[in-house]
């Protein structure tokens, strides 16, 4: 399932988007340290296509999907 989050954004003048923060449903803020990768894909446990970034959140690797001006991560708890 899709959960459509905020995100705090770099707009870089190259046209690029870097993703800084994601803000969760409950207020918590989550620092993305670091983006491995970004590309053309669909969320296979969510549906929906768009750019999905790979994000490093703390020890743990998340995508982060920006698809028609959303931001979504497929649903499960960022810890």
């Amino acid at each position: 399932m899709k959960q459509f989050v905020d995100v705090i954004c770099l707009y870089q003048r190259s046209g690029q988007i870097k993703p800084l923060y994601i803000l969760w449903e409950d207020g918590s803020r989550y620092a993305i340290d670091r983006i491995t990768q970004i590309v053309p894909a669909a969320s296979l446990r969510s549906g929906g296509m768009g750019l999905r970034y790979t994000c490093r959140i703390g020890s743990q690797q998340r995508y982060l999907f920006l698809e028609e001006g959303k931001w979504f991560v497929e649903r499960m708890p960022i810890h």
